[in-house]
């Protein structure tokens, strides 16, 4: 076995390793939106090797697990472009479950019953519920609700009124389930009042009597300030005095629903976390007292990026399941009437935003430095805790695997910064006493999100060739409270680049990494961090730019989608105000800075952060003697999601490292860079 072979001295870098990008791209992605049908348990997960799309999984009773929809039903919702819960089923007494999802291409609402005949590729099976609109990014649809009694599904309509982005407009409606707005939009019933530019999917009460979803308006974004939306549903199924109980401009709630007596449950940041609070509706329709159940400093919910996500599910008996934690979450039993929670014992270490609730037993996913996400059981009467659905499995044998810390590095002003670790790791392998390994800081997306701790082989990818990874949870990461997300605020470009300068420079510092051999790296806002801490500081070698936003000026006009496109007025300020920062703080404008290597990584169809700004960056780094290369992918938009691209993105990557780095390997793909 590896792991008890005697080490070998070779340079870091050098070390052969069984995880290729192969390999790494094939496990790339996670369960979501896991739902509970019946005595069954349903979920989408990711198929890289299928052109990147999302399948319907459901396990069967006797732990069978099965796809529900062939290749290409791709199950994925484009609201606020990064979609959200994208299907809902109902089980039946007769002819089996009624699913209602999202097909990614065409964004259409569809009808199926699973066990009445095969879902052919040319969309045989399942029917259409909801029409197509050619008017700018169409009709699109998320967070379902099936009603049978009422023959409806309510969810949330995203309808784009012209060609632009921000043309666009967003309301809680009820499809009909008998495919009558298949080729009618006027058969889709409003429910909402329209006012509010963004909106979640309605909740029942358990007595229908009324609904509660939550809203908010730019140029907040919903971790800034949200809206709890109560009204009066009446035996039509309309709303009737729709009202705001909950929240406001500085409050954000990311999460309500209703328990078993028909109190509301939400998620609140007013105190700086977001704590669970209850509050009984009253005859007049009214919240009366909002009682905090678990005050702590801790955080019981996150930024919703995605419409539907999910961190606490009540029970019937009136316990509440809660992912909870700070930084690092756990899956736990809130019991109101004491408010003390007991978490679920096991390995796991890190807890997805999205709970089912099957009588006493509850299910998330999670995931562990060694494992990774994985479905997992938790009941409630026994305490016991179980892997049931797409389990982990190692790939390799673990040995390879690096053996993360966390660890809280001082900043400028002597403010914290969060970070992990992943030092190099090979089990048969180990470097020269007189040499320190090149390291990678990877800054995360969002810029308001957070890199959980847990098994990714695209780190296992360079940790085990002898390169070290170390994530920052920079200041504005979730999961630190209000305070440390707040710090970006009107910071962003400054903040992020100090935090991954600053722990760079510790970890060269105390001899853990080399001074010289430093690179910086990420994604979507880690590619803003990544270009802007290329052209401000000194402390890298080169740099992977991926997906990134690169032009502040752009970005803050016609240049992103709706959901973001006032994102900046929060992490830059006002433009009208400081339109000078916007142009200080863009890498676009300051490329005569760049000395040192870089490669753009960049999908063709990104409307998130769309190749336009990268291809103009490019433009100016012409000429400029700086090497540097840049690869498009078709067909991929604002996230890699094809194997094939995947393996591309990080053999280039590593490709880079070996040249600035003067790494000793012959086993990389050639990268051509151009000056």
């Amino acid at each position: 076995m590896a792991a008890t072979m005697m080490k070998r001295t070779a340079p870091y870098g050098s070390w052969p390793s069984p995880v290729d990008a192969a390999l790494a791209a094939s496990h790339d992605g996670r369960p979501e939106y896991v739902g509970a049908v019946g005595d069954e348990l349903w979920w989408t997960a990711p198929r890289p090797e299928e052109g990147g799309r999302r399948a319907l999984v459901r396990r069967r009773a006797d732990g069978t697990e099965e796809t529900v929809l062939p290749a290409p039903w791709n199950v994925r919702s484009r609201v606020v472009e990064y979609g959200g819960q994208p299907w809902a089923a109902t089980a039946r007494a007769e002819g089996g479950p009624l699913v209602v999802f999202c097909h990614f291409p065409d964004q259409r609402l569809y009808a199926y019953e699973p066990g009445s005949g095969a879902a052919s590729a040319d969309g045989g099976a399942p029917r259409p519920l909801t029409p197509v609109s050619d008017v700018g990014g169409g009709l699109r649809w998320v967070d379902p609700v099936i009603h049978p009694d009422r023959g409806e599904v309510w969810c949330v309509l995203e309808e784009f009124t012209g060609p632009a982005p921000t043309d666009v407009r967003r309301a809680v409606v009820a499809v009909p389930l008998d495919g009558s707005a298949a080729d009618d939009r006027s058969a889709v019933r409003e429910l909402s009042d329209g006012r509010h530019r963004f909106v979640t999917g309605p909740r029942l009460s358990p007595d229908g009597h009324r609904a509660a979803w939550i809203a908010w308006d730019h140029p907040r974004m919903p971790w800034d300030g949200t809206e709890l939306r109560l009204a009066e549903v009446g035996p039509d199924g309309t709303f009737a005095g729709e009202r705001t109980v909950a929240g406001g401009p500085e409050e954000s709630i990311p999460q309500v629903a209703w328990d078993a007596r028909g109190r509301l449950l939400f998620a609140s940041d007013r105190t700086g976390w977001w704590n669970l609070y209850r509050a009984e509706v009253d005859a007049s329709g009214s919240a009366g007292e909002q009682a905090a159940l678990c005050p702590r400093e801790e955080e019981f919910a996150g930024p919703l990026w995605k419409i539907g996500l999910t961190w606490f599910a009540p029970l019937d008996d009136g316990l509440i399941a809660v992912v909870h934690g700070t930084g690092s979450t756990a899956l736990g039993i809130l019991d109101p009437a004491t408010g003390a929670v007991a978490d679920a014992a096991g390995p796991w270490t890190e807890w997805a935003s999205t709970l089912a609730v099957r009588d006493t037993r509850v299910v998330g996913v999670a995931a562990s430095p060694r494992g990774s996400y994985e479905l997992v059981e938790l009941d409630t009467g026994t305490g016991h805790a179980r892997v049931v659905g797409a389990p982990h499995t190692d790939a390799v044998d673990p040995a390879y695997y690096p053996e993360p810390h966390e660890r809280v590095f001082t900043g400028p002003g002597g403010r914290e910064i969060h970070a992990q670790i992943h030092p190099p790791h090979h089990p048969a392998f180990t470097g020269p006493d007189d040499e320190r390994p090149p390291y990678v800081i990877w800054a995360h997306g969002g810029p308001t999100g957070r890199a959980p701790l847990v098994l990714d082989l695209e780190i296992t990818y360079f940790t085990s060739r002898g390169i070290g990874v170390a994530e920052v949870n920079y200041g504005g990461s979730t999961g630190y409270g209000r305070e440390y997300r707040d710090r970006l605020r009107e910071r962003w470009g400054v903040v992020d680049v100090e935090d991954c300068a600053a722990v760079a420079a510790a970890l060269a510092a105390e001899g853990t990494a080399d001074p010289a051999r430093l690179a910086v790296r990420g994604g979507s806002a880690g590619g803003w961090t990544t270009a802007a801490s290329l052209v401000s500081t000194d402390v890298y070698a080169c740099g992977t730019i991926i997906y990134p936003i690169l032009d502040l000026l752009g970005w803050a006009t016609d240049e992103t989608h709706d959901f973001e496109s006032q994102y900046l007025h929060g992490l830059i300020g006002p433009l009208d105000e400081v339109p000078e920062r916007y142009r200080e703080r863009s890498p676009i404008e300051h490329v005569d800075r760049i000395t040192t290597p870089f490669v753009l990584l960049q999908g063709l169809d990104d409307v998130i952060c769309p190749p336009a700004q990268a291809e103009r960056f490019l433009a100016r780094m012409a000429g400029r003697g700086v090497p540097h290369a840049y690869l498009g992918f078709a067909g991929e938009g604002h996230g890699f999601r094809m194997a094939d691209t995947m393996v591309r993105a990080l053999e280039a990557e590593l490709a880079l490292y070996v040249r600035t780095f003067g790494l000793d390997r012959t086993d990389v793909p050639g990268l051509e860079l151009r000056t």
